[in-house]
């Protein structure tokens, strides 16, 4: 058993390179082999959202707090509020983050194939946001 006390592990920035607008991370678990889930806790301010991704084992997204939005490719914009569960299969290329005017935190668990656990591409651009 291992059990991590909230507070132990230090926030970080959402890099630019793969988030726009104020995001923060905070790690929550990492599985020791073989296990290869990982699970973090993201929280973004009113406009933030990640860029186009896809990850090889899917993602599990819990949202905890706020109002965001996530999309699909080829999908419509989807309004997500605390308590619902996303699930995007493997090599389901979306993006998900808060809506305009209100942040959302959520949890994110996906799983590493190979120690890659997401492919990161091009970012949201402000009308494809703007649904």
């Amino acid at each position: 058993m291992r059990i991590m006390r909230a507070g132990t592990a230090p926030s970080k920035a959402g890099p630019e390179g793969y988030f726009t607008g104020a995001v923060r991370l905070d790690p929550l678990n990492t599985a020791d082999a073989p296990g290869t889930v990982i699970s973090v806790r993201v929280t973004f301010e009113p406009g933030a959202r990640t860029a186009w991704h896809t990850h090889p084992a899917g993602q599990t997204l819990i949202v905890t707090e706020g109002c965001g939005r996530v999309q699909r490719e080829g999908g419509p914009i989807e309004e997500i509020r605390p308590g619902d569960v996303v699930w995007f299969a493997a090599g389901e290329r979306h993006w998900h983050g808060a809506g305009p005017d209100t942040a959302m935190t959520h949890i994110a668990f996906q799983e590493a194939i190979d120690g890659i656990s997401v492919d990161w591409q091009e970012h949201v651009s402000d009308a494809d946001y703007a649904g």
